[in-house]
């Protein structure tokens, strides 16, 4: 039973924009399409925007290593056969250089269950996950597929929105075929101007990740247009939108364009006239039925970029917000004692073809490992009959089975303390190589190559005997649209429409306002550490230690039913779902903050937790404290109340006048379902009993 002061959570979180030619709302981007689409229980006519809750029924879920894991979930909610084993996808790609008994157990139970539940199971050497999914079209243009892994956004490459989902998620899915999703503000990203020769795909996201390093896409669904895209090949489009997860983005789509199709129509040529997925009648309806965004979609940003002005780009150290012309890094002369050409982001044939053509006829210098692992058996297959493999193993390659391995730490090949590596990975955080010692960069296929065979990082040139190309200053612009989300403010009275309330659900929810003002509150602030593996600890002590990590005086200043406000990037750090359940055991009836870390928002309707993104209010109540002394957590009088059927939020001062009103996003009835039901696994379970009765 739902209990307002216990059970509550939700981001509604950019409001979506009217037209100024009239009193209705813009066009829907191409994300909102492709959610339109995968959306279950949507009232009659009811369109889609940025904002809204929604549950999905997505094309297709997978998981890799951790299907173990979501499979013990699933039979922890009471479930006995999964609702669609067509929808469901077991990879193993993460540990497979692993031969213990523990982890070979772990590999045998979950190619067990899927043999039991008759999912689609790729052994180890297979390959990797997110590879599988594009090769064997489960990912495919214009669908909604999604992962437990935060490299799902790669399907955005062909068209698909891909989006990573956490275990709980993945397990709803496997038991009911759906779990639930709130529309991103979504930034359109411009590709202008002929990339030129010698760069890449890979230096086209190095450089938006090092250029746009201010958070501009954080959260964001991304979708790339531009006239550049046209030029651009499918793998280039796969490793752009693979590491939009590292840019901070929950997707990156690419549009369905001619260059695609034809992909498609050479990938039916391998693939053969009968496969399940790619054929004759899928390619034809792709044809024939492209999703396009309307003319007057609204994106919350623009980002554009000139990729006739890139060079080749580096990552580093150890952070891909660091981005470096390879001239520029070259000077500096920076021995490498690890390359690395692995993973899911730079190992297709094209970027083992690349790199076996800047080593052809050298050798790896000495005291360089250069460690290659192909995406798939399939792509190792093909780059062996090319000869490119071949190439590089006389050079000097050493060679690890199709998977991920050292991209996360794992396996063969790590760095050590003090050292150098160079790879064509998506990610260069600190000690996820290795040693938390040893310096990590990034960058495209060509570019590590030639490093392994300089010894230092350098570009392809230099191996030639040439100096290396001197680099120019980029062309980028960011564009936010503040007048739109204005005129929203200025329109949001004027709509009286109302939406549905189940019973048991409340109409409204109030409360003061408490301001924690900080920036990136994270998960060990909100609960600390020490008590997160602790399996007794009670509600009362969840509560009693909330956020005293962030404030010791937290508890002392806070009361039942107040409103929590805070910053930017709230919940970020550690996925622990404590974090969501503590605020809830204080009975705080709901946190509102400039912007949410992903984990944390999908953890806080996972537990039926309720957050709202409000980052006018955040403004507001900084210029109203600045100069006060400074308070970690402040009782501010000011009220917040929020009418879900209307989607309106208002705030009072102390005075009682009303200083703000916002629309938000609709929290539509299936959302409200699992809140009544105490959050997502609660809904599960009653939606197995309803089956089962």
């Amino acid at each position: 039973m739902f209990t307002l002061n216990t059970r509550i959570r939700v981001s509604a979180a950019n409001r979506r924009l009217f037209s100024s030619s009239s009193n209705r709302l813009a066009g829907q981007n191409l994300v909102e399409k492709i959610v339109q689409k995968y959306a279950v229980g949507l009232p009659k006519d009811k369109i889609v925007h940025t904002g809204d809750y929604v549950s999905i029924r997505p094309a297709h879920v997978m998981s890799h290593d951790n299907s173990w894991p979501v499979a013990l979930k699933f039979k922890g909610l009471g479930a006995k056969k999964v609702k669609n084993n067509r929808q469901i996808v077991n990879t193993l790609d993460h540990d497979v250089q692993n031969k213990t008994e523990k982890n070979l157990t772990k590999y045998e139970n979950i190619k067990n269950f899927a043999k039991e539940q008759g999912i689609d199971f790729y052994p180890a050497g297979r390959g990797i996950g997110h590879q599988i999914m594009i090769e064997e079209g489960y990912a495919f243009p214009g669908n909604l597929t999604v992962a437990s892994d935060s490299h799902s956004n790669t399907y955005g490459g062909i068209g698909a929105l891909g989006t990573a989902v956490v275990r709980t998620d993945a397990a709803a899915i496997w038991a009911t075929g759906q779990t639930w999703w709130q529309i991103p503000p979504v930034a359109n990203v411009i590709l202008e101007g002929e990339l030129p020769k010698g760069t890449t795909g890979k230096d086209i996201i190095v450089a938006l990740c090092g250029l746009f390093n201010k958070d501009e896409v954080l959260n964001h669904a991304i979708e790339f247009t531009g006239d550049a895209i046209k030029h651009l090949p499918v793998d280039y489009r796969l490793t752009i939108a693979n590491m939009t997860t590292e840019w901070g983005a929950l997707s990156g789509v690419f549009p369905i364009d001619e260059t695609l199709i034809n992909w498609y129509t050479k990938r039916l040529l391998r693939v053969g006239p009968n496969h399940p997925r790619i054929n004759n009648e899928s390619l034809e309806k792709l044809r024939n039925n492209k999703i396009v965004a309307d003319n007057d979609a609204f994106y919350a940003k623009t980002l554009r970029i000139d990729l006739s002005t890139l060079s080749p780009y580096v990552s580093g150290p150890n952070s891909v917000k660091i981005g470096t012309s390879i001239d520029e890094l070259s000077s500096k002369d920076m021995k490498v004692n690890k390359a690395y050409l692995v993973s899911c982001t730079n190992s297709r044939l094209s970027d083992i073809k690349s790199a076996a053509d800047v080593v052809k006829g050298n050798k790896i210098a000495p005291g360089v490992e250069f460690y290659i692992a192909a995406a798939s058996s399939e792509v190792q297959k093909d780059a062996e009959a090319d000869g490119a493999w071949k190439t590089l193993i006389d050079a000097g390659c050493i060679p690890l089975p199709a998977g991920c391995g050292p991209c996360i730490g794992l396996g063969a090949g790590l760095l050590k303390d003090g050292e150098i590596g160079i790879s064509a990975t998506n990610r260069n955080f600190k000690g996820r190589m290795g040693s938390k010692d040893a310096l990590a960069f990034l960058a495209s296929p060509e570019v590590v190559a030639a490093s392994a065979v300089l010894g230092k990082i350098g570009a392809p040139e230099e191996v030639l005997g040439e100096p290396c190309k001197r680099a120019t200053q980029v062309k980028k612009t960011v564009i936010i649209n503040e007048k739109q989300i204005e005129s929203d403010n200025s329109k949001t009275e004027s709509n009286d429409s109302t939406g549905s309330v189940l019973e048991g659900f409340p109409q409204l929810i109030e409360g003061e306002i408490i301001f924690c003002d900080a920036d990136n509150v994270n998960t060990d602030g909100i609960y600390p550490g020490k008590y997160t593996y602790q399996d007794d600890v009670s509600r009362e002590k969840m509560a009693e230690v909330c956020m005293e990590n962030y404030d010791a005086d937290f508890g002392k200043k806070t009361h039942a039913g107040d409103i929590i406000v805070s910053g930017f990037n709230f919940g970020t750090g550690s996925s622990r779902e404590q974090a969501a359940t503590a605020i809830l055991a204080r009975d705080i009836k709901l946190v509102a903050a400039g912007s949410f870390s992903n984990i944390f928002g999908r953890n806080s309707i996972n537990n039926a937790l309720l957050t709202l993104e409000l980052p006018e209010l955040i403004k507001l109540l900084r210029n109203r404290f600045e100069g006060s002394e400074k308070e970690l957590t402040r009782r501010t009088g000011w009220n917040l109340k929020w009418d879900i059927p209307k989607a309106l939020v208002t705030i009072t001062n102390e005075e009682g006048n009303v200083i703000l009103t916002n629309k938000v996003g609709e929290l539509g009835t299936n959302l409200q379902d699992i809140i009544i039901e105490g959050g997502l696994e609660g809904w599960v379970r009653a939606q197995i009993k309803k089956e089962g009765a």
